[in-house]
């Protein structure tokens, strides 16, 4: 795992290090440079714009133009300040230009290199030392949302701070942000109203106790250089030349600080890819990228488009990918040319359900292993983190040694153990827990406890913790449903048991292993083979991604995962969750036209496409186009509006009547059959039955939620309340 790039032009050490020999003079600088990288290097003066995809040197083109002008003697060491956004890709530079003979650069952080000027002119500008630093702002955040009288949990809390940063960053104060919420169509963890309360209240605790954090570093820095022209000109004065790497990534905040540092300068060099913009829901925007030329009229543009790390057939892929995006990063997109030998094809697998999935997965990764590929250099990627525990236990089942990146092991997660701690007391004192008076099953005990620690029917809306937290919830029921289907017999305390030995089993130390890890984080990293898996609608793109926009961006994320493979690429789904589920999952739409038996989106066929792939079995499931609103006309992405068939906001002409007869009838098969309620239907699944009234089993089968199973049981019951009918032997059980 590394982020440098592989190909002949780029030397490495046996541990995958660079070996670049000290040049012996400028020219020795530009020794193995492409014609484009050369270019980059040469282009010393002025503005300069380089759009540079993955895998094509971008890092080396920029390190070697800094070393050539220092060694051309155009440009002196101190006068350069190189950023970028992550302190690993700041220390790879670093090292780079050592190498290079150029260690005298200063290549810094955004917040570092603001820190740093921060702590030098603040007695000078304001007096006294610079007030304390605060590394973690969530103790802040909470004290915050308690003097609110608002009750947060700790994964609000996470999301609650999460919402302050992206604030802070895209410069909107407390009384602005809920303006700035609905502007930007964000989903808000809390009220937006509440969420302004409370960063309103962590600004005032923070100047109350003389305390800064990591976004006032930039906001302090960018103030004093604002009122302040002569700190300003002092700053010009030293840095003379500006390197941002990533600038696709930059936040309205960073591109002032950035403009403050230069003043009406323009010795600036820039290198991004709009189609890697990932990170929106941080506040990084690509228009200051794809605006560059405007503000800088005379800039050089320069495409890095050589591809040096994927194989022909990899790069095809991820062309593929981005010749069906929309939108305005889409049409700066770069398409790559392989520099590479051909390789193997990619493999799109498809599976029954989600165990199979990641089975399938774990043993074509042993079979990678045996032929030769270190572990160390297979990645197995998802959307969410919640994934990653069907993956671990399938690669410990197979023996195969795993590490996960940047997120904690399922069972070390804070939910989970919070969750087994409730499930071993449910199964040791449960006979004296009126929670579990009403359930039998294992799988309606194990939800009943879990509902007391955040699990819902339903997911909650949007992304980050909450989600987080309630997908870790939703793995353990989907885990014990599994489970009593393989042991019909289990108890709770067998369910524990068999918690604490996958815990056991999946805590054994690995040196060395295949990677674990979300999309966004495998974000500046490469493997020989990655295994892209769990690509359902719903999934990839994700649910709450309903904007266009939105969409663009998870099908960048996509790309980026396939851009991280060197030479293997593997593309798996399911289209079931559990063993003997319902095939009712349809591959992701970002595949369409670009896996076998699909066709391209617009074209005849595409909807069947889309909706499963029917080509590649045979034909057999039917072909569904996307749903719309029966109301609008508009297409329903959301599983709820799905079910009811229309938009939440469109009126609705539900039989309220029927309603409450479905549920009384409901509340009495839930007693008789001693589970919860919406075990026999959801109250959306109701919603839908009272406002299509269905007269027949046709008409109930294509309401979602109805499945095979139900129609079969529950079918005549519900046709007969439509039809008014009376129902005989109401207390008999089925």
């Amino acid at each position: 795992m590394t982020a440098a790039t592989h190909s002949p032009l780029f030397p490495q050490d046996s541990d995958g290090s660079q070996i670049v020999a000290p040049p012996r003079d400028a020219d020795a600088v530009l020794d193995g440079l492409d014609p484009e990288q050369r270019e980059v290097a040469t282009a010393l003066h002025g503005p300069v714009c380089v759009l540079a995809g993955a895998g094509t040197g971008k890092t080396r083109a920029i390190t070697h133009r800094i070393a050539y002008g220092v060694r051309a003697g155009i440009l002196q060491p101190a006068s350069v300040l190189a950023v970028t956004f992550t302190n690993r890709a700041a220390g790879e530079m670093r090292g780079r230009l050592r190498q290079l003979g150029s260690g005298g650069v200063q290549a810094r952080t955004f917040h570092s290199a603001a820190l740093r000027q921060l702590q030098y002119f603040w007695p000078k500008v304001v007096g006294g030392e610079l007030p304390r630093l605060l590394e973690r702002k969530v103790q802040l955040v909470a004290e915050s949302a308690a003097r609110c009288r608002i009750r947060l949990d700790r994964n609000e809390l996470r999301d609650v701070t999460g919402e302050i940063e992206w604030a802070k960053v895209t410069q909107t104060v407390p009384a602005d942000y809920p303006a700035a919420v609905a502007k930007s169509h964000r989903d808000a963890p809390r009220d937006p109203a509440e969420i302004g309360q409370i960063y309103a209240m962590y600004e005032q605790l923070k100047r109350d106790r003389s305390v800064i954090d990591f976004e006032d570093v930039l906001l302090l820095t960018v103030g004093i250089l604002q009122d302040r022209h002569d700190i300003a000109e002092q700053i010009r004065g030293q840095y003379q030349h500006f390197v941002v790497d990533e600038y696709q990534d930059v936040s309205p905040l960073q591109q002032r600080l950035l403009e403050l540092w230069m003043g009406d300068r323009e010795n600036l060099c820039v290198v991004g890819d709009a189609s890697q913009t990932i990170y929106s829901f941080t506040g990084a925007t690509p228009d200051h990228l794809l605006n560059f030329r405007t503000r800088h009229p005379s800039a050089k543009m320069v495409k890095l488009v050589r591809d040096y790390r994927s194989t022909p057939q990899v790069v095809h892929l991820a062309n593929g990918l981005l010749n069906q995006a929309r939108g305005r990063a889409a049409e700066h997109r770069l398409e790559l040319i392989s520099q590479r030998d051909a390789g193997p094809e990619p493999v799109y697998s498809e599976y029954a359900d989600e165990p199979a999935e990641a089975e399938g997965t774990a043993r074509r990764i042993r079979d990678l292993i045996a032929a030769g590929v270190p572990a160390g250099e297979i990645a197995v990627l998802y959307r969410i983190n919640a994934q990653s525990e069907v993956y671990e236990q399938a690669l410990a089942d197979a023996g195969v040694p795993y590490q996960l990146r940047g997120a904690e092991r399922f069972f070390e997660r804070q939910e989970v153990r919070e969750a087994g701690a409730a499930l071993r007391g449910a199964a040791r004192f449960g006979g004296n827990d009126s929670l579990l008076d009403d359930v039998v099953d294992l799988p309606s005990q194990v939800r009943a406890v879990l509902s007391t620690k955040g699990w819902t029917t339903e997911p909650p809306t949007g992304s980050g913790a909450v989600r987080d937290r309630w997908e870790s919830l939703a793995a353990l029921v989907r885990l014990a449903e599994d489970f009593v289907r393989a042991k019909p017999e289990a108890t709770l305390g067998d369910l524990v048991a068999e918690l604490d030995e996958r815990a056991a089993a999946q805590h054994a130390p690995t040196v060395q292993g295949v990677t674990l890890a979300s999309l966004h984080a495998a974000k500046g990293l490469e493997w020989d083979a990655v295994f892209l898996v769990g690509l359902t609608e719903g999934m990839m793109p994700i649910t709450y991604a309903k904007t266009d926009e939105q969409v663009e961006e998870e099908r960048r994320l996509l790309y980026v995962g396939v851009t991280r493979a060197r030479l293997h690429i593997s593309l798996s789904w399911a289209l079931s969750r559990a063993p003997g589920g319902r095939a009712s999952r349809r591959p992701t739409r970002f595949l369409s036209g670009l896996r076998p038996g699909s066709s391209a989106p617009g074209t005849r066929g595409a909807g069947a496409a889309a909706a499963g792939g029917a080509g590649e079995r045979g034909g057999r499931r039917k072909r569904r186009g996307p749903v719309l609103c029966r109301v609008c006309g508009t297409t329903l992405t959301d599983a709820g509006e799905m079910k009811l068939m229309r938009c939440e906001g469109c009126p609705s002409d539900m039989d309220e009547a029927l309603y409450e007869r479905l549920r009384e009838w409901r509340s009495d098969q839930a007693k008789q059959l001693g589970q919860p309620a919406y075990c026999v239907f959801t109250d959306k699944t109701l919603m839908a039955i009272a406002e299509s009234v269905p007269g027949d089993d046709g008409e109930l089968s294509r309401i979602s939620g109805v499945g095979g199973r139900k129609l079969e049981r529950f079918g005549a019951d519900v046709l007969a309340i439509c039809a008014g009918e009376e129902l005989a032997g109401d207390d008999e059980d089925d």
